[in-house]
């Protein structure tokens, strides 16, 4: 299963680690997904959905 959000499509961004002696090398930064209960189209689904789409209210959460 890919580390993308299924609400924006955020996914996995690369870039530099780099030690104070100056030593770089590759890392990655994952999104903070979570899997939640969303309704889509009057269907309650799991979704794994980003914590700015939650914040945002990008998507609805579903009742209990």
């Amino acid at each position: 299963m890919a580390r993308v959000c299924e609400i924006c499509g955020k996914g996995p961004r690369f870039g530099h680690q780099i030690s104070h002696a100056h030593n770089v090398s590759q890392r990655i930064w994952q999104p903070n997904l979570q899997t939640i209960r969303v309704v889509l189209n009057g269907a309650r689904k799991r979704r794994r959905v980003c914590t700015r789409c939650i914040r945002t209210g990008a998507v609805a959460k579903a009742a209990s």
